[in-house]
């Protein structure tokens, strides 16, 4: 059986993920408490459903702290966990909650407090289940780039690490998912030459712009080198993910061209994924 628990904050997008796994044939529960997650695996093991995605999240706030323990207790039965949360930034979500007009779910349960302070106090409370998970930033995602995403993420070989190269604009601020951050706003900026202003770091003209500049070709071997040198070490750490953010201005040309750059390198020996936060994952 494989099982996909779905997590994150609320208003980042749990509900576009698990109806996609609907589609795809997944029997799906939502908002279902922690403590009854093995219980509920047991009955559909015993109902022969192979694909299983369940949304835990803070709806379920009381049995929350129960959820590691269950998840490795389900690992331990060799069953294909996959844990997946869903995250964006205070602003994002507070221009879905008053697009939507919907109120906090915490609000029920504090009716003293503001959306923002329970959003700080979800991040807080959901702030273990994060780090057993594999973190998506959702604030610049469209509900069909998230798709996307998460379609690229079903695929991947959980017993492999997967190396995620995330190009980004400072502008924009700072990607939530990231364990690595690299800035490249000091290389030459195709952005100036009016002729590669509108296109990006995948066209072969912003290519050749680029790899003609030695500061390029240098940055892209020190963080290509820096890397080599310590994805062993996550290795080791049985970890599951890392995310390596590249970040320039507006991130449409340099940090697209060396996360491209990155990803072709790594990819001969390792399972790569590659996000343009600034534009489409598809």
């Amino acid at each position: 059986m494989q099982i996909v628990l779905i997590s994150g904050l609320s208003g980042s997008g749990k509900s576009v993920a698990l109806k996609l796994l609907e589609d795809l044939g997944y029997f799906c529960i939502d908002n279902l408490p922690a403590a009854l997650l093995a219980e509920t695996v047991e009955l559909l093991q015993s109902e022969a459903h192979k694909r299983v995605g369940i949304s835990v999240d803070i709806r379920g706030v009381h049995s929350l702290p129960a959820l590691p323990d269950c998840v490795t207790d389900l690992k331990a039965r060799q069953l294909d966990v996959r844990v997946l949360f869903l995250e964006a930034k205070n602003e994002a979500l507070l221009k879905r909650f008053s697009e939507t007009r919907r109120k906090h779910p915490l609000s029920v349960l504090y009716p003293e407090l503001t959306v923002t302070e329970c959003m700080i106090m979800e991040r807080e409370l959901l702030a273990t289940v994060a780090g057993m998970a594999h973190r998506v930033d959702t604030s610049d995602l469209s509900a069909n780039g998230l798709r996307g995403w998460v379609r690229h993420w079903l695929a991947l070989d959980q017993s492999r690490l997967t190396l995620i190269f995330e190009s980004f604009g400072f502008k924009h601020g700072l990607p939530l998912d990231a364990d690595f951050v690299f800035d490249v706003r000091c290389l030459p900026n195709p952005y100036y030459d009016p002729s590669l202003r509108g296109q990006t770091g995948r066209d072969l003209p912003v290519v050749r712009f680029l790899e003609a500049e030695p500061a390029a070709l240098h940055m892209y071997a020190d963080i290509r080198d820096y890397l080599q040198r310590w994805l062993p070490a996550f290795d080791h750490d049985n970890r599951s993910y890392v995310t390596v953010a590249i970040g320039c201005t507006g991130g449409q040309h340099r940090s697209v061209w060396l996360a491209e750059k990155l990803a072709a390198h790594f990819a001969a020996e390792r399972q790569v994924l590659v996000r343009h936060r600034e534009g489409s994952t598809e």
